[in-house]
């Protein structure tokens, strides 16, 4: 059997390690990687490949920035050929970045089989680019590996055949829980005793320049009761200075390897992000985390883990932030299967 795995991006790293190494003890199981190059800068692949133990791609699409139309085209263009060169029996995409869709798009038409990595997760919000992804990946997929519960109901709901639906949990959470001991090692590594740990990166919080204004007025707010350490996306720094921002009373770093940012999250006070892969880390990790969105395709970390949705209303964040400081913080529990073995359950679908 012959698998072919589609990665772009930087959370698309964490999901395949574990599920690549699964399969890599599966007799007769051949993989392939292609890394379709949307995520280019160093800092956001290439040491992720090393930290998480991931051998070089086999093939790198290098197709780069550009907008979703052109970015998703290019992809799309690059990868028909590398597929059809290498004939793969099942191509498996992850998450809801563009070239998860690009690439069942191709897959679809080549009547290539498509397994979907993180299926039936909705924010019900389709001004999100993500979200039309994940809408046309999932009803083009064949397989469909959904991380909790609420998956299962969306798509059932959508018309997906039961048959295809498996709940396997959280593939994200297996790598966390494989590297975590890795991060212990760090300690706080000169970091504050107290810390507000931002990160921001999402086209609606970071490319209008008054949005963009108002949620860092609302950071320095709170850098005067908290240090803050914002490790910066290069799309969020490049939109800083394009709209002349002062981002300089916090401590802006540059973007921080996989294990040292685990290091960073566990022993944050809070998180303040508008990431997805955030909000379910943090529920793992037991760390507040309040997220600048009004809506999350991962309700579970809101419903039952330490996740609270404050939107960009800056009186919002301050009496969240206010609590969590007092000591009354949310209290969450890990959601069912979030138990580091979500890539094992994929490999016995797939193969035993």
């Amino acid at each position: 059997m012959h698998i072919l795995h589609v990665v772009g991006a930087r959370p698309n790293f964490m999901k395949l390690a574990p599920v690549l190494r699964a399969l890599s003890t599966r007799n007769n199981v051949r993989q392939t990687i292609v890394h379709t190059g949307q995520h280019y800068d160093a800092n956001m692949s290439d040491v992720f490949f090393q930290q998480l133990g991931v051998p070089a791609p086999d093939v790198n699409l290098a197709v780069g920035s550009g907008s979703h139309a052109q970015q998703t085209a290019g992809i799309m263009t690059r990868f028909e050929a590398a597929v059809l060169d290498r004939k793969p029996g099942m191509v498996l995409v992850y998450g809801d970045v563009n070239s998860a869709v690009a690439a069942a798009l191709v897959c679809a038409k080549l009547q290539i089989k498509v397994g979907h990595v993180e299926a039936g997760l909705r924010s019900f919000d389709r001004t999100m680019p993500e979200e039309i992804n994940r809408l046309v990946t999932d009803q083009l997929a064949d397989v469909l590996f959904t991380p909790s519960e609420d998956g299962d109901l969306n798509l059932a709901r959508e018309g997906i055949a039961k048959e295809k639906i498996h709940l396997v949990g959280n593939v994200m959470i297996d790598s966390l829980v494989r590297l975590l001991p890795e991060a212990l090692k760090h300690g706080r590594n000169g970091f504050p005793e107290s810390y507000a740990l931002v990160t921001l990166h999402r086209p609606s919080n970071v490319d209008d320049g008054g949005t963009l204004s108002e949620i860092l007025q609302s950071l320095l707010e709170v850098s005067k009761n908290l240090a803050v350490l914002f490790p910066a996306h290069p799309r969020t720094r490049q939109r800083l200075e394009a709209f002349g921002m002062d981002a300089r009373q916090l401590r802006v770093l540059d973007p921080v390897p996989y294990v040292e940012f685990i290091n960073l999250q566990r022993n944050a006070t809070v998180v303040i992000t508008d990431s997805g892969g955030i909000q379910e880390e943090t529920t793992y990790l037991g760390v507040p985390c309040l997220t600048l969105r009004d809506n999350t395709e991962r309700p579970v970390t809101v419903s039952q883990g330490t996740n609270i949705l404050v939107g960009k209303d800056p009186e919002k964040l301050r009496i969240e932030l206010e609590s969590i400081l007092q000591g009354n913080a949310k209290r969450g529990t890990i959601p069912p299967l979030w138990d580091g073995y979500a890539a094992e359950r994929i490999a016995r679908v797939l193969v035993d």
